[in-house]
């Protein structure tokens, strides 16, 4: 199988709901024709009030069985790391997942978290992740995707 060697930084708590909650959008500014498989890095920034914020805004969602709820102590420790990967499978400018609320919205699909987050630093925009953190990732997916 072969492992990404582009990631991506996602903040907390989208991350978490990229690989536990059923994400299926991931919104950005800008689009991108990139497709296939790419690496989830939990961005090391933290806005206590957003990542709150935005627990309560998809509280009503987890309620409704759109998503698992999160918590601070399932996101906070794996920041400035690689956490998973996801498939890009399109990117659009309209959807009607609940998860769209952007410019645009790359669309994902099979989500994989990893067992052991891989310390790794992150970047704006798709970014190739070092050869010594390619190595450590590729223990982790070795057990988790045919």
């Amino acid at each position: 199988m072969t492992v990404p060697k582009k990631a991506l930084s996602v903040r907390a708590p989208w991350w978490w709901l990229i690989l536990h909650g059923g994400k299926d959008i991931e919104n950005r500014d800008w689009p991108t024709n990139y497709r296939g498989s790419v690496l989830i890095h939990a961005s090391k920034w933290w806005g206590t009030t957003e990542v709150l914020l935005t627990m309560q805004e998809f509280g009503p969602l987890a309620e409704r069985g759109g998503a698992p709820r999160v918590t601070m102590e399932q996101v906070r420790p794996y920041g400035g790391c690689i956490v998973g990967m996801v498939d890009i499978v399109g990117c659009v400018s309209a959807s009607d997942s609940p998860w769209f609320f952007g410019d645009y919205g790359f669309q994902l699909a099979n989500p994989v978290a990893f067992r052991e987050p891989v310390p790794c630093k992150g970047a704006l925009g798709f970014f190739t992740v070092s050869p010594d953190v390619m190595e450590r990732v590729r223990a982790q997916v070795g057990g988790n995707r045919p």
